[in-house]
């Protein structure tokens, strides 16, 4: 019942939303061209089916790439850096830099130096994706109970089996927690590299749907495509989330239902 819930608060809250706006549209008499409403879109996403379909898989295809060389490197750099302070101090801003330059700014430069344009996609959409991961896992494994690191050490364990059988349990929800916010700035960074991109031709992402449907003026096939990008990182998000019900709920309490 509570899951239940909450899909549906949110559900009725979309559904007022769209209800209002379609309203809007037809009473202000508001042109497709500058607004068109949920029907239109609707409509539009269906009848262009052909068209955006395969440019959403293209997009898809670089956000689940970048989004696993995101939580692999990410995962592997925090382990790396807890291992040695010198090394986190070291090479810790470095990822922080990386993290608050816009990608705008540097995406033509990748695009500019990598010949290869999905590769160059590819390092721009990581580039945004990895850090959540890497500072969340990070301080997942900082923040390990230092009374059960001292049963640990009381009982004899050695550091490797500290790290395999509390620190890393320990982190799990630290570092799922990092997934969740890498998936949806993977999406970010491939749109926004698609963007910076501009390419055209059948290896075509939705951000040049989106371009070639402003110099068009084709503005509901424009919506149609962004609603696309936004229901693949709302599903995006739904699966990690599910990854982290499936992972935690057992132990953790973030995951247990009231009672448990």
């Amino acid at each position: 019942m509570r899951r239940r819930n909450h899909l549906l608060a949110p559900a009725l809250v979309g559904l007022v939303a769209l209800a209002a706006w379609e309203a809007v549209v037809r009473m202000e008499g508001i042109p497709p061209y500058i607004l068109p409403g949920p029907i239109l879109i609707a409509r539009t996403v269906v009848a262009d089916w052909g068209t955006l379909f395969p440019s959403l898989l293209v997009t898809l295809a670089i956000t689940g790439a970048a989004f696993l060389v995101a939580a692999v490197l990410g995962l592997a750099l925090a382990v790396v850096f807890t291992q040695s302070t010198f090394i986190e101090r070291a090479f810790f801003p470095y990822a922080v830099i990386l993290q608050v330059t816009p990608i705008v700014a540097i995406a033509p430069l990748i695009i500019l130096w990598v010949k290869w344009i999905p590769l160059a996609l590819l390092i721009c959409a990581w580039l945004v994706a990895f850090f959540p991961v890497l500072s969340n896992t990070v301080l997942g494994l900082t923040s390990t109970d230092k009374n059960l690191v001292d049963l640990f050490r009381l009982y004899g364990a050695t550091r490797w089996q500290a790290f395999r059988y509390l620190r890393l349990p320990s982190a799990l929800p630290y570092f799922l927690g990092g997934l969740k916010i890498s998936g949806g700035l993977a999406l970010i960074g491939a749109v926004v590299a698609e963007f910076v991109a501009g390419t055209g031709g059948a290896q075509s992402g939705l951000a040049f749907r989106i371009l070639e449907a402003g110099y068009t003026l084709q503005i509901p096939r424009m919506f149609a495509a962004l609603f696309l990008i936004s229901a693949a990182g709302v599903l995006i998000f739904a699966l990690l989330t599910g990854l982290s019900r499936v992972a935690l709920r057992r132990w953790h309490e973030s995951e247990l239902e009231p009672g448990d």
